[in-house]
């Protein structure tokens, strides 16, 4: 009962994360992460305590987020969890600016990823070298600095290139982030070109992640001037601001 009890609360806790109820799904995982205890499963209070340290990162809260991760390292047993709280520990490291510690943290990721990850629970079986790609994605993008851009654009390239069927959302993130780098890295034409590919797939999904990948994508064109970025901002404005109702399956 308690670990139907823990994976319910950590669909719940999502299901609100992505709704912007943040309060709610701090709550959710919370209780799930006691269920988990209750039902002897340490390291799905791991995964859960991830959850919370993601919501954490997106509320610009990376100080705290740092703090749950360090939790979770003590107690994380298995290969993938470990690989997991390695992963989202460097993204929060390059949340901060401390480079070194951010590429520590995804070297050691990489290092287990490349070795047998063994059995991997279900609950967890989204975690795989697309989502840590996605990490070091956004990790990179965290770490430019004026003139000296991080090559975010490779690491998004293998996310994309790895992801799992029916991951709609997650999908649309990729596409995203890929054209934000983009134009970090001052390749316009070709930003350009994925930011209306990206932006086309993102008119499906109705999801407050996708609506503030938008946002930092809309924040990366305003050095440009040409027609083209124009009409990125203004679409990605608009669907920024109104996210549609459908939701892609």
């Amino acid at each position: 009962m308690f670990a139907a009890t823990a994976d319910l609360a950590a669909l719940a806790g999502w299901v609100s994360h992505d709704a912007g109820r943040y309060g709610i799904a701090q709550r959710l995982w919370s209780y799930g992460t006691y269920a988990a205890g209750e039902a002897g499963q340490r390291d799905r209070g791991v995964e859960l305590v991830t959850r919370m340290s993601h919501q954490m990162i997106h509320l610009r809260h990376p100080h705290d987020a740092l703090a749950l991760l360090d939790v979770a390292a003590k107690k994380a047993t298995l290969p993938v969890t470990r690989t997991l709280v390695s992963s989202q520990t460097g993204r929060v490291h390059a949340a901060l600016g401390d480079e070194r510690a951010a590429h520590r943290h995804h070297g050691i990721a990489d290092e287990l990823l490349a070795d047998d990850l063994g059995d991997v629970p279900p609950w967890v079986d989204y975690f795989d070298a697309a989502e840590h790609a996605g990490a070091r994605t956004v990790s990179a993008r965290d770490l430019t600095q004026p003139g000296r851009p991080q090559a975010a654009s490779t690491h998004v390239e293998k996310a994309i290139a790895f992801r799992k069927p029916d991951f709609d959302r997650v999908k649309v993130m990729d596409r995203v982030s890929l054209a934000a780098a983009l134009y970090d890295e001052g390749d316009i034409e070709q930003a350009t070109d994925a930011a209306h590919q990206a932006l086309d797939e993102a008119a499906r999904i109705n999801s407050t992640l996708v609506a503030s990948r938008i946002n930092t994508l809309l924040d990366t064109t305003r050095p440009y001037r040409t027609a083209g970025d124009a009409d990125v901002r203004t679409r990605a404005r608009d669907l920024a601001a109104a996210p549609p109702t459908t939701i892609a399956a």
